[in-house]
């Protein structure tokens, strides 16, 4: 056979190494992750070797008490064995990002995968409530590789003053960063694109915020 669609072909990377297959697959090589990594739940599209994929939940008793509570958008699976492992979701695009000895906090729906060398927690943003959507991400610390989806291509911001981001547009943000819930009582159809914009998430100090074009995938009408 000949044709473009078959110079599409797996890429090779170093083992253990998250790396991108394209913009919107992840590839994985089980050797050298220390025989396991987190996925999400129903992410995996192929896989070769022999692969293991159990159920986490949210992560122990405490996390999937948390993620009752709190609605995170975060259901895992383990990933372990040998061979090599791809991921995707809904077609997003995919970026990952490498912690050495650092912290982020990233919303739990826009999370894919990551190294089980990671700690991490699920927390509320100050000021969040249910009236307000919530609004529960996931905290990762130390040193590892978290692979991140979007809806649309993200920008980066600097937050040096005070900045506003709807809440299902933000991606992740540094851990340094002050969190809090803005709420701006019925503007909801003048300053963005639907009526979960009378709250805002709202980041000061010093760092930077990822925000996506896109308020998420529109939710299946049943």
């Amino acid at each position: 056979m000949r044709g473009g669609l078959l110079t599409k072909s797996e890429r090779s990377g170093e083992p253990g190494r998250f790396m991108l297959q394209n913009e919107r697959m992840l590839k994985v090589d089980l050797a050298g992750t220390g025989g396991f990594f987190y996925a999400r739940q129903g992410s995996m599209v192929t896989y070769q070797g022999s692969v293991d994929f159990a159920y986490e939940g949210a992560g122990g008793i405490g996390k999937m008490f948390k993620k009752a509570l709190t609605g995170e958008g975060m259901s895992l699976m383990k990933v372990s064995g040998s061979g090599d492992v791809f991921l995707a979701q809904d077609a997003d695009e995919i970026f990952i990002l490498e912690l050495e000895d650092e912290a982020v906090t990233v919303n739990g729906r826009a999370v894919l995968a990551f190294e089980s060398s990671l700690t991490w927690d699920i927390n509320r943003v100050e000021g969040a409530s249910m009236m307000s959507g919530g609004l529960f991400n996931t905290t990762f610390t130390g040193r590892g590789m978290i692979a991140v989806v979007t809806h649309g291509t993200p920008v980066v911001l600097q937050v040096d003053e005070p900045t506003y981001v709807d809440m299902q547009a933000a991606v992740l943000w540094s851990a340094g960063l002050q969190s809090s819930i803005r709420k701006t009582a019925k503007l909801g159809a003048v300053i963005g694109r639907g009526s979960g914009e009378a709250y805002q998430l709202a980041l000061q100090g010093h760092g930077v915020v990822v925000v996506q074009a896109s308020e998420g995938h529109p939710i299946p009408q049943g």
